[in-house]
């Protein structure tokens, strides 16, 4: 899978991220987050870690989305 440029807005479930220095999983989405519209918090949640990322909904990130072939 290749690497892609996508709004947080677009991320969902499933889809691995490059957000913050960081590659993750996205576990869940928390939207609104902190009673923010513009704001959501991407949850990764695995056995060995659990990290939330909040980030505004217009931010470009790089992504291999879930449901890429």
């Amino acid at each position: 899978m290749e690497w892609r440029k996508i709004t947080v807005a677009e991320v969902v479930p499933g889809d691995r991220v490059r957000l913050g220095g960081k590659e993750f999983e996205v576990a869940r989405i928390q939207s609104p987050f902190l009673g923010q519209t513009a704001l959501v918090c991407l949850i990764e949640d695995t056995p060995t870690r659990w990290h939330a990322y909040p980030a505004g909904l217009a931010l470009e990130i790089e992504v291999q989305s879930a449901a890429d072939p």
